[in-house]
């Protein structure tokens, strides 16, 4: 944190504990006709605005990336990062830009700063083309687009809301929560685009709570269905894989069979066929992701006739 966010948070601190002190600004900023404003709404005036006054001379000119993560907790205050903080939660970060921006995002460090913990790191700037391109560049990167879903994403996890339109998103977000819950963490990112926007959330012991509660399997689903296919692998415990086509990506069943007796009596054989009746059993979670898929073997299906053990 700054010396001027540690200004604001005292003056902040200040106004909370003297009601009569927050009652006199608020009757002068109504007699000055100013709304009262919070600190991200009047840095994102101010970077737009200077960023316009740059373009009325460089129409093309753009403001510096940065992304500022702030952690707070248990041995924050140094201002230093832990190395097992930075292993277990800056590529988690990188993971979750990237899943939201839809193309991989590499980040860099460029500093650590004190007020808790606060990190700076900027995206990686990619090489630029020989040849200028015919078309104007877009002002909007990969990694400001991945931080607008991001923090949209990280403010609904913390007021507790739906979050299933961000399902492809949440594993990333989930692996994150879980690095920031082993170090008793909480964070905050700001984001600093190049167009003067400027986004912030936070991730804190609420929303990492809620995360829990969304990733927990909800009661099962049952369907039958028919299996067939050719065995690719068979093990003695009751399991077998079934591939249903010939090329590479073809789908493929691990089949589960509750008394392995039942499978040595059909004497299988690798690349036999096979019709199988299985129980299809799957375990969402409040996101509508799956957290367990089961294929359990109930008969053979018209096709396949069981064969009875020799004695």
């Amino acid at each position: 944190m700054t010396t001027g966010d540690g200004w604001r948070e005292r003056r902040r601190a200040a106004l909370r504990n003297d009601p009569g002190a927050a009652e006199t600004a608020a009757r002068l900023l109504e007699e000055m006709g100013t709304e009262e404003r919070n600190d991200e709404e009047i840095e994102a005036e101010h970077r737009a605005n200077r960023l316009a006054a740059v373009r009325a001379y460089e129409p093309d000119a753009r403001l510096d990336e940065e992304l500022r993560l702030r952690l707070t907790g248990p041995d924050t205050e140094g201002g230093a990062l832990r190395f097992q903080w930075g292993d277990a939660l800056l590529n988690p970060v990188e993971n979750a830009i990237s899943v939201a921006a839809g193309t991989p995002v590499q980040l860099e460090l460029t500093g650590i700063s004190s007020g808790s913990t606060v990190v700076h790191a900027r995206p990686v700037a990619t090489a630029l083309p020989a040849e200028p391109p015919a078309m104007e560049a877009p002002v909007t990167s990969a990694t400001s687009t991945g931080m607008r879903t991001l923090t949209h994403l990280l403010a609904a996890l913390e007021a507790e809301q739906d979050v299933r339109e961000w399902s492809r998103l949440f594993d990333a977000v989930d692996a994150l929560a879980r690095a920031l819950g082993k170090y008793e963490l909480d964070l905050g990112v700001t984001w600093y685009g190049a167009d003067g926007d400027m986004r912030r959330a936070r991730l804190t012991g609420r929303g990492r709570r809620y995360v829990e509660r969304l990733r927990e399997p909800s009661r099962p689903r049952d369907q039958e269905m028919i299996i067939s296919g050719r065995i690719t692998e068979l093990r003695e415990s009751g399991w077998v894989k079934v591939k249903t086509g010939t090329s590479r990506n073809a789908p493929a069943y691990d089949v589960h069979f509750d008394k392995p007796e039942e499978l040595l009596r059909m004497r299988p054989g690798l690349g036999d066929n096979i019709h199988f009746r299985v129980r299809f059993r799957q375990c969402l979670d409040s996101v509508g992701i799956a957290r367990s898929t089961e294929y359990t073997y109930l008969g053979p299906a018209a096709e396949q006739p069981s064969l009875p053990l020799e004695s």
